[in-house]
């Protein structure tokens, strides 16, 4: 079993977590491994940098007057806070449009402090605060652009949603009719495929001149406009801000659903993905964060000032530490 993390109650091991690490070069060659790096699985959420690529290549965004923090959006699982709002109903707007297009259901903002202002005001959370709201924007602004039906944007066999699973398996290299598909919580099509494929994919991001020169534009652009911008990619005391705030000059980072994160190493033609097996997110932080360590992507006093999402304790219901958590795992070198 690819244990990848122990979790203890005084001295004993009462919990196990089991993970899937991939370090894979933008031709496909698996670098490091942990785990089974050819387990397929959802990519949820971090695929969002690249289903952001079709946005930008059919002109919408351009069109629109889209911003670089707008973009930035795109690629969001956002906590919801009033920036990001504004921003989703910024993007709807100027394309005619307003929220009530958005299918991606709704629930509280991920900001606890966002959620705790709606319910103090007695008020149900809209579409825009899903953490989603961002993605469907972009999409519902592509329809409009090209116009595409845009009270089916979400659905399986709308163009939006076929453009983006031929561009997933351009960017990660892998065939189209391998690539399976099902329904993501916001209720759009999610992509399953081998770990170091969805990580050949970041890598080939990392390295836009392995693209020809208007997608080399666009893939730069997102790039930049996720480092420039990584509150919005996220938000307030959320991992991928956090790290792409303090290392975005050497990555970019999204995270999925599902215990999943995918890393791209700017300019080195570099991807990283991760599978919790159990789902969950908050060892898999850790261990991300274990991973740029033993690869020296990251150096101790950068790791120091994420420590919150690298050492973990075992706390009971008073607070009182009982334990602690322990990433266990050694990357394996592909020779």
């Amino acid at each position: 079993m690819s244990i990848v993390v122990k979790v203890y109650r005084g001295n004993v091991v009462d919990l196990t977590h089991i993970g899937h690490i991939a370090v894979v070069d933008y031709m496909g060659n698996i670098l490091y491994y942990y785990g089974n790096p050819y387990r397929v699985t959802f990519a949820r959420s971090s695929a969002k940098p690249i289903q952001v690529i079709p946005v930008i290549e059919s002109g919408a965004a351009d069109e629109y007057g889209i911003e670089d923090k707008e973009i930035a959006l795109f690629c969001a699982s956002h906590s919801g806070e009033q920036f990001h709002v504004n921003s989703v109903r910024s993007i709807l707007s100027k394309a005619g449009l307003d929220e009530e297009y958005l299918k991606c259901g709704t629930h509280m903002p991920i900001a606890e402090y966002a959620a705790k202002e709606l319910r103090d005001k007695g008020l149900s959370p809209k579409s825009v605060h899903c953490n989603c709201s961002g993605k469907h924007a972009g999409m519902l602004i592509t329809a409009k652009y090209l116009n595409e039906d845009l009270d089916t944007y979400y659905l399986l066999n709308h163009p939006v949603q076929k453009r983006i699973k031929k561009v997933l398996s351009q960017i990660c290299d892998y065939e189209e009719e391998k690539i399976e598909e099902a329904i993501d919580g916001c209720g759009v099509p999610v992509h399953a495929m081998p770990l170091y494929k969805f990580a050949q994919g970041f890598a080939r991001l990392s390295k836009p001149e392995v693209f020809d020169k208007n997608r080399e534009k666009v893939v730069r652009r997102i790039i930049k406009s996720m480092t420039s911008y990584p509150e919005m990619v996220a938000g307030t005391d959320r991992i991928c801000t956090d790290l792409m705030r303090l290392c975005g000059d050497r990555l970019f980072a999204k995270a999925g659903a599902g215990a999943y994160y995918a890393i791209g190493i700017r300019d080195r033609g570099i991807g990283l993905t991760f599978k919790i097996e159990d789902g969950n997110s908050k060892v898999l932080t850790a261990v991300m964060l274990e991973t740029l360590r033993q690869l020296n992507i990251i150096n101790e006093a950068e790791l120091k000032k994420l420590e919150k999402y690298y050492i973990i304790k075992n706390k009971n219901h008073k607070g009182e530490v009982v334990g602690e958590v322990k990433v266990e795992f050694e990357l394996i070198k592909n020779e």
